[in-house]
């Protein structure tokens, strides 16, 4: 009766502790995939960024539709994980509105770059986002949902930027030529005063 007694605490034990772990584990992964997801929509540079980034993968066409966007996401992840290991990236705010400048421009004046150079200049770029993403989460946040959390939401800004590159394409060459100037341009001129601090 004792074995049996002991076996029925040592179950309760079992099953009440690991639900108290799992209670505060699910905190903060909630946290973290909340946090997570609004940082890259949070800020004007950001979300430029990404959706310029969906755009220009639009404009490329072919592979770079899925390739470009995929290269950010990837290569964000491995700035988020600098960020929150702490390791230090120069210039990571410049290389931010860079990426909105450079980027905007591209859009402007429909740069046909092949899909190599259109994934490495993606990835350089945001490897300084996500190192700005990974260095901001919060302490009670758990690491690997805030990463989840920003990829997600990187994600739909890229598909909301193809799906603009797609639409804009449509409207015929001449309107196209306008929007993509446009878009493009202003997304420029944004990135010029976030760099100088105007924004």
């Amino acid at each position: 009766m004792k074995s049996a007694h002991k076996s029925g605490l040592l179950a309760l034990a079992a099953v009440g502790l690991p639900a108290t772990a799992y209670a505060h584990t699910a905190i903060g992964e909630a946290a973290g995939l909340v946090h997570g997801f609004s940082h890259p929509i949070s800020g004007l540079d950001h979300v430029l960024a990404m959706i310029m980034v969906g755009i220009f993968a639009s404009q490329l066409g072919g592979r770079a539709i899925w390739l470009v966007p995929a290269t950010f996401v990837l290569a964000m992840a491995l700035g988020g994980a600098f960020g929150i290991a702490s390791i230090d990236i120069p210039f990571v705010e410049t290389g931010i509105a860079l990426s909105v400048v450079v980027l905007g421009a591209v859009v402007a004046f429909n740069v046909k770059a092949p899909a190599a150079v259109a994934m490495a200049v993606a990835g350089l770029f945001a490897i300084f986002h996500g190192h700005a993403h990974g260095a901001e989460m919060p302490e009670s946040a758990a690491g690997a949902a805030f990463a989840a959390g920003f990829m997600i939401a990187t994600a739909l800004l890229h598909t909301a930027g193809l799906g603009l590159g797609y639409a804009i394409g449509r409207t015929g060459k001449r309107r196209s030529f306008i929007a993509t100037r446009l878009a493009g341009g202003f997304a420029a001129f944004a990135g010029v005063g976030i760099l100088t601090g105007m924004i």
